[in-house]
């Protein structure tokens, strides 16, 4: 497919209202939740408590689901695996001659997540799980989850990239099944070893979906200049 560029690409009205939209629920959910962990309401805890501390009992119990899940987590659903697929996608979309914009835009967003996630963990300081016969083990403050919040951002923007190039569909169908496995996949995983409590990986989905969704609201805002995705049909 040729490389077209447009001084005045097809406004996209529609994509932006619902990226603003979508943006400002997933905003309102994920402070509610962040004010939940930082005053440690009290049924959010209860909550946490009893689910983590089933899913440990299991994890100390089949050891081989464990080393799976470790493997799991450690390798393919990983922040740095993750974002070098991020980096590849960026590389092809240049290789493609695509926008060095698009490229850039990818490749920033996902850097502020890190940013971002960190940031928070950092303000809100809330403890992983201990156990006395702990399975795994990680690092900095449990929430949100970094895991997580890096698989949503990472295949919220690829999915939606899929989408602005006309996708077919059963490569639509593919991504989406394989997005969907590996952001349930992973939050999953990290309940399971022990090391966040589950309404870490909701705030790691949460605050996800929220980057990508405010980096599209970016990309769509109306701007001179642009140059269009190879592949582009118009929305």
């Amino acid at each position: 497919m040729h490389h077209r560029s447009a001084a005045s690409p097809p406004p996209r009205p529609y994509a932006l209202r619902t990226a603003s939209l979508v943006a400002a629920i997933l905003g309102a959910f994920s402070v509610l939740l962040l004010i939940a962990v930082a005053v440690r309401w009290h049924p959010l805890l209860t909550v946490d408590g009893g689910i983590s501390r089933t899913t440990h009992r299991w994890a100390v119990h089949y050891r081989d689901v464990t080393h799976v899940f470790r493997v799991l987590t450690d390798w393919v659903w990983d922040p740095l695996t993750m974002r070098l697929v991020c980096a590849a996608a960026a590389v092809w979309l240049v290789w493609r001659r695509a926008a060095w914009w698009t490229a850039l835009w990818l490749a920033v967003t996902c850097a502020l997540a890190a940013v971002v996630q960190q940031s928070v963990k950092a303000v809100v300081g809330r403890p992983r799980p201990v156990w006395p016969d702990p399975v795994d083990s990680a690092h900095y403050a449990a929430f949100p989850s970094g895991h997580a919040m890096t698989a949503t951002v990472v295949c919220g923007l690829l999915l939606w990239l899929l989408h602005r190039l006309g996708a077919g569909r059963v490569l639509w169908r593919t991504a989406v099944a394989a997005a969907l496995v590996s952001v349930v996949g992973v939050g999953v995983t990290r309940v399971w070893l022990g090391v966040h409590w589950p309404s870490d990986v909701v705030g790691g989905w949460l605050f996800g979906a929220l980057t990508a969704a405010l980096a599209v609201v970016v990309y769509e805002w109306p701007r001179p200049g642009r140059t269009e995705l190879p592949g582009h049909r118009p929305g």
